[in-house]
């Protein structure tokens, strides 16, 4: 079965979020992380960019998107990009 890549932006619900924490929460759900990075937002905030692989089945990527709502420290979050691997 083909994969998707799902980048992800996720903006912490407070500034005392530690994004490192916020890393070790996302990546215990139970899909794969490919890759995640801190991205500046504006006056020394910052979020956290990541990057799930997930199956490229119906559902699969509202399914990560409604997990990563769940997750303790996440306020706000924006699907970048989705792209189909070969």
């Amino acid at each position: 079965m083909a994969e998707v890549l799902v980048r992800v932006k996720l903006f912490p619900e407070s500034p005392e979020t530690e994004l490192g924490e916020l890393v070790e929460r996302v990546s215990k759900l139970g899909f794969r992380v490919n890759a995640t990075r801190e991205e500046p937002i504006a006056f020394g905030l910052k979020a956290l960019v990541a990057e799930f692989v997930v199956p490229d089945a119906e559902g699969e990527a509202e399914k990560l998107e409604e997990r990563l709502r769940q997750v303790e420290g996440v306020g706000e979050l924006e699907v970048m990009e989705v792209h189909r691997l070969l």
